[in-house]
């Protein structure tokens, strides 16, 4: 297997893959991800016919989508990104770094969410808690597929 050498991108050439690129806002898949926060819970709790169930699965999506739309704010609208973006124009390592901090935040914040659940939800249903984990999350693959479709 011969492997090919690595040729950089030329300014125009790079412009162009940028152009076909879909760009996607992280507001989008919070967007998402509070539509099956609104959906999820009143789907759960109609078949199970219990409300504990409901507040469960609410809880659970809210564990996934506070966070996440505090990291879209932090990655894309706080003022500290904002005032990196303008001081250090196209520091692809700031940005990176910020990631980091605002996924750390993120997790963290979801932790301390998921273990004060059973003092927020009076009989919480440890399996309406996981199943409201899931179905936020998946509202990534949502925004990302929805995307991609549109894009074609």
């Amino acid at each position: 297997m011969q492997i090919e050498e690595f040729k950089p991108l030329t300014r125009e050439e790079a412009q162009q893959w940028r152009a076909r690129q879909p760009q996607m806002s992280p507001w989008r898949v919070v967007r998402w991800q509070f539509v099956l926060l609104c959906v999820a819970p009143l789907v759960a709790g109609l078949l199970t016919q219990r409300a504990a169930v409901g507040w469960s699965v609410f809880y659970g999506g809210l564990c996934i989508a506070l966070p996440s739309a505090l990291m879209a704010y932090g990655v894309s609208s706080s003022p500290l990104s904002r005032m990196v973006v303008r001081l250090f124009p196209g520091a692809a390592r700031l940005s990176l770094a910020g990631v980091f901090f605002w996924e750390g935040i993120k997790v963290l914040l979801a932790l301390a969410m998921m273990w004060s659940a059973p003092r927020w939800v009076p009989d919480l249903s440890w399996l309406g808690l996981v199943a409201g984990l899931v179905v936020v999350l998946k509202a990534y693959w949502l925004g990302f597929w929805l995307n991609r479709t549109r894009s074609l």
